[in-house]
């Protein structure tokens, strides 16, 4: 039937709303396409499992689970903690945890501190302080002196929370001003990533370029924890070198100094008053819970709230300040916040009978008021009047109205950001060098190919927290679909953990005795239409089997991104669930590694599969990549367009966010994805347009430097013809049959 624009118009029709009509056809006919090869979610042709429902959350509970394992462990011990002695001895066994978990500290070098200027006020003068907490790493600070001072005064170091303006904020100022009105000097400090210590700054808008400060600290967080440091480490520096700043003053009484801050400033002043005992007297609002509710409610935060294999190491909120006592502790809560009150009063309960042990229960209190994540005048009074008895300076505790500086006033760089005003380094930069000394050893060792390249292997599966699986898991079948030339079965087999691995197993009509794992980061369905990649390997006698590896397709991702963003208001990549991996010792990668080679022994156990191969598209190649390492009847391997190395993401500034998944925490210190992939050898390995960690080709000398390494080891192997790697300046288009002939011969 012929339909002009006329005809159109005169049913309610015109031409683009026709495509916009055809548009929606073809995207519903595409999904009802993809349901079809679900297996455990509900389609037409197939009802749910309704066990399997939360399904997609999968990852997060199984990483829980373990979590709560070693909380278990953890409760099961503190429980039998009754004298003083015991309790001595656990404060003993915290510090050495927390050490570990946070690392070694830098050397203390000189501070060169800088007054940028000086501004007096009606009661107050204020100095805006630039210091160095490590050499060129600046920190932009304001130190509030009241007038009427006439001997060494007690000081009261402050942290902000999340607020991309520091400690400038009219909540945060209200405090400050109110203590400085009090006679207490106070020293505020921005954290890195907020108020004039933007990392990422775009000077054009004044913002960050990846996002609010949460995002800053998770971006540069991932960079640190790739090396086995932490954001952590780096801002309870910061608060340390504040403190031998403070000592400096002559106005500043040493003996009695305190420190509070609320939410992320909470998190410091646990931190920063557990690791520096000239902190007399501690108040963290807004932050103190336990790891079992927190993840119960709103999952892990940011990066410097996760500390590296912390849960392993049998840490808890409390011990922060287990890590302290009997100093003057005052844990100030809301019945409404997301940090679970129900929490506050769990580790207050814990806190309280170690305090009672050790005969200083007048030295421990909560305050908790109604109210979500804020502040409350019955809280701010509740921390002055703390701080008035603990620090021995009587007054009255009443919440005062202030007047709060302006932005120009309360501005310490000339510029307002420390990267247009001094530059110097950031946590990427410092990072780097940690980075640069790490990969220098690395290369050192790959010298030394017989022992480096199996220690890689062994090591591998050490840091990545890898557990081989035993046996071979029985599958469930759901179903069949008919194409022309093969079949697709629908099988889910259990995982490593209480939860299931979906699967679709493509038979052609005519096999020729290879058996092909194939991942993709976005699950088994993106490639597995009629005109997919999987029909290559098909249509060429393969036998494929293709997983939604748990956090992906029909297993992933989770609804944990999709609340913090909406319900804490802020864009979020999901670092929860891969900070989560790294408090409990554990990996995204090995846990999905394991997998893939419990579903390559399956394969292997058809009668059908005469040689194993596996090819993985994207980061998900990193899997392979320790699957392969792990389990040598994978004969053949081929990486399509992979990420290729840790190295990449922590040397780059600003790296795909996406990669970070998959990446092994620590793993810089023995091992990157390049000795993996050499440990291959002499077995056969493609690699075929490699990208660096920007998700693009363009660090050619930094992929040149991770090939060079694989190349190298199967040169030793005197099997460089079982190695190809195909360059993405080679010209091929992408058609795996051009750079995979012999695979179809």
């Amino acid at each position: 039937m012929n339909t002009d624009s006329h005809t159109l118009k005169n049913i309610g029709f015109t031409k683009p709303a026709l495509f916009a009509i055809l548009v929606l056809f073809l995207f519903h006919t595409a999904a009802v396409a993809q349901d079809e090869l679900n297996v455990i979610q509900g389609n037409s042709s197939n009802n749910s499992w309704i066990f399997h429902r939360d399904a997609s959350n999968a990852l997060y509970h199984h990483l829980s689970n373990e979590a709560f394992q070693l909380l278990d462990k953890r409760e099961e011990a503190v429980s039998k903690l009754k004298t003083r002695s015991d309790w001595e001895q656990r404060r003993l066994q915290v510090r050495q945890s927390l050490a570990e978990a946070i690392g070694p500290f830098p050397e203390k070098t000189p501070l060169n501190p800088r007054i940028m200027r000086s501004l007096e006020k009606d009661f107050f003068t204020v100095e805006h302080i630039v210091y160095e907490s490590q050499p060129g790493f600046y920190v932009t600070s304001s130190l509030f002196v009241p007038h009427d001072i006439t001997k060494p005064a007690p000081a009261i170091l402050y942290a902000s929370g999340h607020t991309d303006v520091g400690y400038r904020s009219t909540t945060y100022q209200h405090k400050i001003l109110n203590l400085v009105k009090k006679g207490f000097i106070v020293f505020a400090f921005d954290p890195v990533g907020q108020g004039e210590r933007l990392e990422y700054l775009d000077p054009e808008i004044g913002e960050s370029v990846v996002g609010g400060p949460t995002r800053e600290h998770c971006y540069s967080g991932v960079q640190a924890f790739t090396t086995g440091s932490s954001l952590a480490r780096h801002m309870i520096w910061d608060g340390i070198r504040a403190i031998d700043y403070l000592m400096t003053r002559e106005e500043v009484d040493p003996e009695r100094i305190g420190m509070t801050g609320r939410s992320g400033g909470g998190t410091q002043t646990a931190y920063t008053a557990a690791m520096d005992d000239r902190i007399l007297a501690a108040a963290p609002e807004a932050y103190i819970t336990n790891f079992r509710r927190l993840m119960q409610t709103i999952g892990p935060q940011d990066a410097e709230q996760n500390l590296f294999n912390g849960l392993l190491l049998g840490l808890d909120h409390a011990d922060f300040l287990v890590a302290r006592a009997p100093k003057p502790l005052l844990i100030i809560a809301t019945t409404e916040d997301f940090f679970s009150i129900q929490g506050a009063r769990e580790s207050a309960r814990e806190l309280s009978k170690m305090y009672d042990a050790l005969g200083r229960s007048d030295y421990f209190g909560m305050v908790e008021d109604g109210g979500g994540h804020t502040s409350t005048k019955c809280n701010r009074e509740a921390m002055y009047a703390f701080f008035q008895e603990h620090l021995d300076h009587p007054g009255n505790p009443k919440d005062e109205e202030v007047d709060i500086l302006g932005d120009d006033e309360i501005q310490v760089t000339p510029t307002g950001q420390l990267v247009t005003s001094l530059g110097g380094e950031t946590i990427f930069t410092l990072n780097r060098k940690r980075a640069e000394k790490q990969i220098s050893n690395l290369q050192a060792a790959r010298t030394h190919p017989d022992r480096h390249f199996p220690s890689s292997v062994r090591v591998a599966k050490k840091l990545s927290g890898y557990r081989d699986p035993s046996g071979v898991n029985e599958s469930i079948f759901t179903g069949r679909i008919q194409r022309d030339g093969y079949v697709i079965e629908k099988y889910f087999m259990p995982g490593e953990g209480d939860y299931v691995i979906p699967y679709l197993l493509f038979l052609p009509e005519q096999s020729n005795g290879k058996a092909l794992l194939y991942l993709h980061p976005e699950g088994k369905a993106v490639e597995a239409g009629e005109k997919g990649e999987i029909a290559t390997f098909i249509e060429n006698g393969f036998t494929v089997l293709a997983p939604d590896l748990i956090g992906t397709g029909e297993m992933g991702p989770g609804i944990l991104s999709n609340y913090r963003a909406q319900v804490l208001d802020f864009d979020a990549v999901s670092y929860d669930v891969w900070f989560t991996s790294v408090k409990i010792g554990r990996s995204i990668t090995a846990i999905q590694a394991g997998d893939a080679v419990r579903l390559a022994r399956s394969l292997l156990q058809r009668e059908q599969t005469a040689s194993l191969h596996a090819a993985a598209r994207g980061e998900i190649s990193a899997v392979l990549l320790h699957a392969a390492a792990f389990e040598p009847e994978i004969e053949h391997v081929a990486l399509i367009e992979p990420f290729l190395s840790f190295r990449s993401v922590v040397m780059t500034p600003y790296y795909d966010p996406g990669f970070h998944h998959n990446i092994v925490a620590g793993a810089l210190r023995q091992y990157d994805l390049p000795d993996l992939a050499g440990s291959l050898a002499p077995r056969s390995l493609v690699i075929s347009r490699a990208v660096d960690a920007t998700g693009k080709c363009d660090d050619r000398e930094g992929i040149r430097e991770d090939t060079e390494v694989i190349r190298m080891a199967f040169e030793h192997h005197n099997a460089t013809d079982r190695l190809q790697i195909v360059t993405c300046d080679s010209g091929s288009n992408g058609d795996i049959r051009s750079w995979l002939p012999y695979w179809f011969e």
